[in-house]
């Protein structure tokens, strides 16, 4: 049975913390990451969750303590990482359009690394040549993923060393000796059908015979949580399925068996997470019935930024008559969560919850209009408990520099 918090559950956690406030709950969390380790189970599959989706440290402890590796864009998420306790080997740093100082600073912590550009791969050689192996990341010229601004495998992306510039790549590792460990690709986010993994791994297998010291090949992340009640998730035993009979028909020769790498991070924490709220004002006009919560895009930016969709449910009053309704904000800005939805009654002073808002949710949220960050909870073993305290005055004013 698939974990869940229950509407009386949350409603519960908003009075005792006050709104608006993401709740977590890890056993959720959990579940997604036994799915993963059941369906891959028969190839040699690692998973380094993309804390990019939440980087709360209590988060990455718990993935860290059911087994899950920590993923990070920035150097300051492989630090969170370690300062959780994560040990280097199990973090991974993939560089973006970074400085070479940043590659230089994860070298020194002695993390996993993958570099993203043919310029910063050649001051990497020249640097520390053959002495640190390393990953590169490749564009594969792949367009996936359920939206043109999360996907980053195709030949307009900004991430990666494209494909077609492979030869230029290989002159390079050869120049300086460059130890390559890892080949890396990610073709986009919310990637439902499982082909676009075997062809992830079909471009990777060409390149694999120009790399004699080759050990991992890290096929990203990217797998879809169904967000709208009627949609299905990606089918990982499917996507396992069709990974091992390419792998053991192509690459899995000679006794050599590469690492497959994976990075969910969506996957994990995005259905383990709600968004919290409370009915500010009804507004009635001749077309619409606004219904305005205490919060607004800076808190949830998703709809607003990616058209996300995310589902809503009045837990004050479940059982109201339907009624149509668009729930915005309180920015001064347009931030609408949500447009014609039907839900029960809503009156002021109601409670609204947004599911599927454990990723990039808390983490994309800002001080906009000057407004606090919210409160995060955590839910485990039934227990709820305060991961990250509501910000106050003082916060605003942290870091400014009186100058008159």
């Amino acid at each position: 049975m698939s974990q869940k918090l229950t509407g009386g559950q949350l409603l519960d956690i908003s009075k005792e913390y006050g709104t608006p406030l993401y709740v977590y709950h890890a056993e959720k969390i959990r579940e997604q990451y036994d799915k993963l380790t059941t369906a891959f189970s028969s190839l040699p599959a690692r998973f380094f969750y993309a804390c990019k989706a939440l980087t709360n440290l209590n988060i990455i402890q718990y993935i860290h303590s059911i087994g899950g590796g920590i993923d990070c864009s920035s150097i300051n998420e492989a630090k969170l990482a370690l300062q959780a306790g994560v040990p280097k080997e199990k973090i991974l740093y993939t560089s973006n359009g970074i400085a070479f100082e940043e590659i230089e600073e994860a070298v020194n912590l002695g993390v996993h690394v993958n570099i993203d550009s043919l310029s910063n791969l050649a001051r990497f050689g020249k640097k520390i040549g053959n002495s640190y192996p390393v990953g590169v990341r490749i564009r594969p010229n792949i367009l996936a993923g359920g939206n043109l601004k999360i996907s980053t495998g195709h030949e307009r992306s900004k991430f990666g060393i494209p494909i077609d510039q492979i030869e230029e790549l290989k002159t390079i590792v050869d120049q300086y000796n460059i130890h390559i460990k890892t080949l890396h690709i990610h073709t986009g986010s919310d990637i439902k059908d499982a082909d676009v993994f075997v062809q992830g791994v079909k471009v990777l297998a060409e390149l694999v015979p120009h790399f004699d010291r080759l050990e991992v090949i890290d096929l990203g992340g990217g797998f879809k949580v169904p967000y709208e009640p009627d949609h299905d998730e990606t089918d990982i035993s499917a996507i396992a399925k069709k990974l091992k009979t390419f792998l053991e028909e192509h690459l899995y020769v000679n006794g050599k068996k590469y690492e497959i790498w994976f990075e969910p991070g969506k996957y994990l924490v995005s259905e383990a997470g709600y968004f919290i709220t409370k009915v500010n004002v009804l507004k009635q006009t001749h077309s619409v019935n606004f219904a305005g919560v205490d919060s607004g895009l800076n808190h949830l930016i998703r709809p607003m930024f990616y058209d996300a969709y995310h589902h809503i449910e009045n837990i004050s009053n479940p059982n109201g008559e339907e009624k149509i309704y668009t729930i915005t904000g309180y920015i001064c800005e347009t931030d609408t969560f949500a447009s014609d939805r039907k839900l029960p009654e809503i009156r002021e002073g109601d409670y609204l919850v947004f599911y599927n808002a454990g990723a990039y949710g808390f983490e994309m949220a800002s001080n906009y209009n000057s407004r606090f960050r919210p409160v995060e909870v955590l839910v485990k073993d039934g227990q709820a408990s305060m991961i990250r305290k509501r910000e106050n005055f003082d916060d605003l004013l942290r870091n400014q520099v009186a100058m008159f």
